[in-house]
């Protein structure tokens, strides 16, 4: 069982080569699990010792995803390609 009052948050970072389509559905998979928060920020590489960028995904694609997610009932969305697991952690 899960407690409805506890909000549960998630992030994904877009650029590792994933589809819309996959990315769609991991946005209903974590709906399923009644995830209720999501931000979805794009993938920057930290260093060359660390996975290279597959794709810059586009302000109007994160737009666009952010809609979506929100069409799938998550309360609070951010999306965009500086938005990071913590943005505005300190609002409800």
């Amino acid at each position: 069982d899960v407690d409805a009052s506890i909000p549960t948050k998630s992030c994904l970072m877009l650029g590792h080569g994933e589809t819309d389509a996959e990315v769609i559905e991991a946005m209903q998979d974590l709906r399923d699990v009644q995830c209720d928060r999501i931000t979805l920020g794009q993938y920057m590489r930290p260093s060359l010792a660390h996975l290279p960028v597959q794709k810059y995904w586009t302000p109007d694609e994160f737009e666009h995803l952010g809609h979506i997610a929100k069409e799938l009932g998550f309360s609070h969305v951010r999306s965009g390609p500086l938005v990071r697991s913590s943005y505005h952690a300190g609002e409800e």
